[in-house]
């Protein structure tokens, strides 16, 4: 929906909202270490379950969808996609043309982007659900852990929307890949600053962890309209984001039993090295038919930009 309404800013602006996922924990990262037990759960969840409704139904009842092939009246896509100060026609060219879901499919880029997806998600939950446990596993106190796990969250949403602007830049394609090695550089300066007791650094790496741990989900959101057009957006990246349940099998469920098996240091080794491989995965997306008829029929580089509002009321 956000890209819909500013698809001159897609990527900043995708970044901002997406980033409400890790602000909104952050107070109960709080709660669930300090107050939450076996004997008080009951309540404490009914009560964060009426206030997720509440606020999520409010909001959910004022969104509303932008006009079809909306642009903002202020901007002129000529220009905009003209400008030598604006480098995000160059470097995040609109899509070719419009793909239902199993064209996108059939590309091949939508699976990759599935597989990527999945196992960097995996290694972004299982940081969530086990900082603190790690570093209580490790003797720090309890404050630490919640600050260690509350820079992580807060990061987690500020970074997205810093990446998400950062890829309006650069490209979402660079941006992304830069994200996966920073997640992936996290996970083995966690290993070093714990296991040498040094808190001051583990709180740093943590909100290294953090900044990569969420940035990535915004560039998925982003690169999919990128890839596919924004016609059936909400149905590419929403298989795209299926991706999500096997991370949460990954990263939560089987990580419990590597956890068992080969310690904190062994899983977070692991977790480091599939945050590379999926820089890795990364590195063979491409936009489908870029380079073709298609691109040099079109100005800027491809795809026709949406019609301003009035102009065509189609």
């Amino acid at each position: 929906m956000v890209g819909k309404w500013f698809p001159e800013k897609r990527g900043g602006k995708t970044g901002f909202v997406n980033g409400g996922f890790a602000y909104g924990a952050l107070p109960f990262i709080f709660v669930f270490s300090y107050v939450f037990n076996e004997h008080n759960f009951a309540w404490i969840m009914g009560l964060i379950g009426l206030y997720m409704m509440l606020v999520v139904g409010v909001c959910g009842f004022l969104f509303k969808d932008p006009p079809k092939n909306w642009w903002p009246e202020s901007v002129d896509p000529v220009q905009w996609a003209s400008s030598k100060t604006n480098s995000g026609p160059r470097k995040n060219p609109p899509a070719v043309r419009q793909y239902s879901p199993m064209e996108a499919i059939k590309t091949g880029q939508l699976p990759l982007m599935w597989l990527c997806l999945a196992i960097i998600g995996g290694v972004s939950l299982f940081g969530i659900g086990y900082q603190v446990p790690f570093a209580k596993s490790l003797g720090f106190g309890p404050f630490v852990a919640a600050v260690s796990a509350g820079v992580l969250s807060l990061v987690n949403g500020v970074g997205r929307g810093v990446v998400g602007w950062l890829s309006d830049q650069m490209g979402r394609k660079q941006a992304l890949i830069l994200v996966l090695l920073v997640e992936a550089a996290a996970q083995f300066g966690l290993i070093w600053s714990g296991n040498n007791h040094n808190e001051l650094l583990f709180i740093v790496f943590a909100f290294v962890a953090g900044f990569g741990g969420g940035a990535f989900y915004p560039m998925f959101a982003a690169l999919t309209p990128d890839y596919f057009g924004e016609n059936n957006n909400a149905s590419n990246y929403g298989l795209i984001y299926t991706a999500k349940l096997v991370s949460g099998l990954l990263g939560l469920g089987v990580a419990s039993s590597v956890v068992a098996a080969v310690g904190y240091t062994g899983t977070y080794l692991i977790a480091g090295v599939i945050a590379v491989l999926s820089a890795v995965i990364a590195a063979f997306l491409r936009q489908p038919g870029r380079g073709g008829r298609a691109e040099r029929a079109s100005p800027g580089g491809g795809g026709s930009f949406p019609a301003m509002p009035g102009r065509d009321t189609a």
